[in-house]
Parts: C-alpha cells; structure tokens; sequence
C-alpha cells in the first residue's frame, strides 16, 4: 500500500501566516485547490480553515466545494471549455477568462440560470500561456462590458507556471496600469488586480510589489512552504504538509547490473551498462507504488541512505545498499514530495488519503 498524509496542523500554520501576511497588506487572496483533485476529505481541512476564496482548474472541483460549502465564493482558474460553459456558471462564482466568443456564452448561459457572472480577464504578460494580448486590451474589455450578467471584476496575469517567467516589479506596473488606462477609458470600476501568485510573495517581502496588485492566488507555498521564486524552502513556513509512505513488497539482495539482451523499456529508455557494478550486488527494495502513481523526481526518501534503481508502471524499485537499517518487508518507508508529487499522487486511485 501506499499512503498521501495531509498534516493538518502544519497546513493551518501556513494558512494562518500567509492570512496574516496578505490581511497586513490589504491583499485579498484565494486558497488554489487543484492539488486535492476535489478529495472530500482534504477539501473539508481546507474550508474548515475559513478562506475568503477558494480557486480551481476543473469544474468538478469546484461542485465539490459547493456541496461542502455553498456560500463560498469560488473561481474557475482557466479559460473555460465552451463545452463547461453551463457548469461553470453553475458552480465558479468568478471565472477567468481570455476569448470573447467564450464570455458571450457565458453570460447567454448566465442569463437563462439568472445568475450574475463575475469575470477575470487574463492578460499577456510574456508567459505566453493564457491571456490577451496587450494591444487588443481595450478592444476586448469594450466587448465584454457590452454583455448581460457578465460583471469584470478583475484584470490578471499568469507568471512562471510555463515557461518560468518571473514576476518583476515592471511587469506588475504594466498590470496595474492597464487597469487604470481601462477604468479612465470606460469610466467602470475594477475592483482587483489578480497578479500574485505564490511566485509572487518574495516581491512583498522585498518590499518590490506595487501597491495595485490586490489579489492573490496562492497554492504551492501554502501546501508545500516554499519560496517558488527562489525554489527553495522558506524558512517561514512550515515543510512537509504532504508526506508519502510505502510500503515495501520485495526485499533481496540482487546484482548491480542487469542480465541478457537489452531493448527499451516501458518509457521507451536504453539501458546502459556501467561497467564498474559488474559483479556488484545490492539489496532493492520494491515498492507498491509506480508510474502511474507519481514520477520519482518528485519524492526524496526520508532516509537519505536510500538510492534510486528503476521504475515500472506499479513498482518502484530502490537501492538500500547493504541495508544496514535492516528494513524488511512489510516496512513502511517515509517521503517528503513535492508539490507536483503530491498532485500526481492525490490523483491516484491507487494512494490512499488520510489526515493527521
């Protein structure tokens, strides 16, 4: 078996310090959940921490968190299929939004739910992942402000998520000012501009955050207590809200070096020889966990004794060299993820979920 453990104690720690950081500067900011992959259990430790906004990536999600909650206010996080367009109005009180074509059919869908339909409108910024591109701007925003049910409460961005292009203190300016030339172009008000995100929260720090970026949305340093801007632990926050464990179904001491012909394996990969471990023999453990559950690049074993030999498509297969710890099997070994392990393995039929 293998286990995902959410800790609940150190999660409402880094809850509670970024609350207090965003509250201290008049930020508001919604709690990203797409990493829980609408897990009920994982969902209802979210909402018990009481955030203004919760924000998702998949519409299921999102009905998820309405049946938990219906009075939270949730945000659809990428363009919308126009496909999803009538569950996305169901379920996301904010959308996110870059194609003309798309907000007309959702405000048509918003008018037949008569609901009012709150939008984002995402903004090129050099990521080149969504958003509109800066010289269309006015044009687009004139046709959105034109349609039914449809209120634009925001302008945003997307940074570092592609291509890893960070924010700068330029490119928020850039944000910020866009929101101004809109609000004098059209005399409307737009109340946020939505261009943190976990990325961002160095730039606070910093003291580099122009004081128009009004909204957050925030999900790898909350889950994983990281400085994403530097890619490395923050000393702030809390580690290892996520932990994997285990467990171990094969323990044998086995050559170092495969045996017979060799074609590609199942990820289309050659084998070669290190000539060195010919004749060398190590103990592999075997785990019950694999490919289809999560990469290995994404897990670091808790003991740092632990070598890496290979994977299949439900096996991982680890180096414990002479097993001085004397593992057996049956053990449970321990590891801390990362934040795309942990989203791979929370997608995992085969991992179980608990709470600590």
């Amino acid at each position: 078996m293998a286990t995902i453990t959410l800790h609940r104690e150190k999660l409402r720690y880094n809850f509670d310090r970024l609350d207090y950081l965003f509250k201290s500067k008049d930020i508001h900011w919604s709690v990203v959940t797409k990493i829980l992959c609408g897990n009920e259990l994982f969902l209802r430790e979210i909402l018990a921490l009481n955030p203004t906004q919760v924000c998702d990536s998949r519409v299921s999600n999102l009905r998820m968190i309405k049946k938990l909650n219906p009075e939270m206010e949730t945000i659809y996080i990428k363009p919308t299929p126009k496909r999803s367009v009538s569950s996305v109005i169901k379920y996301a009180d904010i959308s996110m939004n870059t194609n003309i074509e798309t907000i007309k059919a959702l405000s048509e869908e918003a008018v037949k739910q008569k609901k009012n339909h709150k939008i984002i409108i995402m903004i090129e910024l050099g990521e080149l992942r969504e958003g509109v591109m800066r010289e269309n701007v006015i044009n687009f925003y004139k046709q959105v402000f034109e349609l039914p049910n449809i209120e634009v409460v925001g302008l945003g961005a997307n940074l570092s998520c592609l291509f890893g292009v960070l924010p700068n203190t330029d490119k928020l300016i850039q944000l910020c000012l866009y929101k101004q030339l809109i609000e004098a172009t059209f005399d409307k008000k737009i109340p946020f501009v939505s261009g943190g995100s976990s990325v961002t929260i160095p730039l606070i720090f910093k003291k580099m955050l122009p004081a128009g970026i009004n909204h957050f949305r925030v999900g790898e340093t909350l889950y994983q207590g990281t400085d994403v801007y530097k890619d490395e632990k923050s000393n702030l926050l809390e580690q290892d809200v996520f932990t994997l464990q285990a467990e171990i179904i094969e323990l044998i001491e086995k050559p170092m070096v495969p045996e017979g012909d060799f074609g590609t394996n199942l990820e289309g990969e050659s084998y070669q020889i290190e000539e060195n471990l010919i004749g060398k023999t190590s103990f592999r453990a075997i785990l019950d966990l694999g490919i289809l559950d999560l990469d290995r690049v994404n897990i670091f074993p808790k003991d740092e004794s632990i070598g890496y030999f290979g994977s299949s498509s439900d096996m991982i297969i680890l180096d414990l060299g002479e097993n001085k710890q004397n593992y057996k099997v049956g053990d449970l070994l321990d590891f801390s993820i990362n934040y795309m392990g942990a989203l791979r393995a929370m997608n995992s039929n085969y991992i179980e979920k608990r709470v600590v």
